[in-house]
């Protein structure tokens, strides 16, 4: 019965182990890996991606990083500095894009950064523009007998509060903030595309391709799938046979991260309801895309 209970448990002991280490980033076999960075819906806080792609860059092993990208866009902030670390990423090693249903607006600032950019015939993509919406609900508060009363430093202080209507000159303020994020992306487009701004800037005006217009238009390099950008990944990074693919190690859920998190973006939100956002974001129209 002792034998029996010391192989049970030695045999338990192996399946741990293994699970384990096939859980984690990277395996105890193979040398020359390439990672995989998701880059999933509305882009809005920008580090655990930028600590993936700085961790994926130091690491040896890995010659190649694909992103795989499926989302509208997002914050302009998130959006470049995800854009700048990727360039970082470059100076070492091969960083290629993905693109799922749609690498749109941020999505697509994201991508103009990689050495290659491979989409779906059907992706949807482009849109580069930048967007700043805000709501006013001046008049349901004077039909609810409601007032608001703005102490402020500054006549400019409360722009784009929903409790007012946006005057002439703060309208002309804001569109000069959004024309100079707006040539950032452009100029961003054309180095990444290698591209002349001139042709860049007739293509940014907010209009969506598909990966096939894309293509034609040098916003993207070839057409293909998710398995397609991992062997053109393996190719460009000189990895001979079947390479050997890696994910981020998930992070384990922790109930006192996900209410801290939640208490940050409630408090976010509070500080900024009344000063307009800035966004690389395209909004689908309803039943546009299948």
């Amino acid at each position: 019965m002792l034998v029996i209970g010391v192989l049970l448990s030695l045999f338990v002991i192996s399946i741990w182990v293994l699970s384990y280490f096939s859980s984690r980033e990277e395996s105890l076999w193979g040398s020359e890996k390439i990672a995989i960075i998701e880059i999933k819906g509305v882009i809005i806080d920008p580090q655990p991606v930028v600590e993936k792609l700085i961790k994926f860059r130091k690491n040896e092993k890995v010659k190649a990083i694909v992103l795989r990208i499926d989302s509208p866009g997002g914050g302009v902030g998130p959006a470049q500095e995800i854009h700048a670390e990727v360039k970082k990423v470059q100076l070492e090693k091969k960083v290629l894009v993905s693109m799922g249903s749609v690498a749109a607006s941020g999505g697509y600032y994201i991508a103009c950064a990689a050495d290659k950019i491979i989409a779906n015939p059907g992706s949807i993509t482009g849109s580069i523009g930048v967007i700043v919406e805000s709501l006013n609900v001046e008049d349901l508060f004077r039909k609810l007998g409601l007032r608001s009363t703005v102490i402020k430093s500054g006549r400019h202080k409360d722009i784009g509060s929903p409790l007012r209507k946006m005057t002439p000159e703060e309208k002309k303020l804001l569109q000069g903030v959004l024309d100079s994020v707006h040539e950032q992306f452009i100029r961003a487009v054309a180095e990444g595309r290698k591209l002349p701004l001139e042709k860049v800037r007739s293509l940014a005006d907010g209009r969506i391709f598909s990966g096939e217009q894309a293509k034609t238009l040098g916003l993207v390099d070839d057409l293909g799938n998710f398995q397609d950008t991992i062997a053109m990944a393996a190719k460009m990074a000189g990895i001979k046979g079947e390479p050997e693919v890696i994910y981020p190690e998930k992070k384990r859920f922790s109930l006192l991260d996900l209410i801290l998190q939640q208490t940050i973006l409630k408090l976010l939100d509070r500080a900024g309801e009344h000063f307009p956002q800035l966004f690389f974001l395209y909004t689908n129209p309803q039943g546009a895309v299948p």
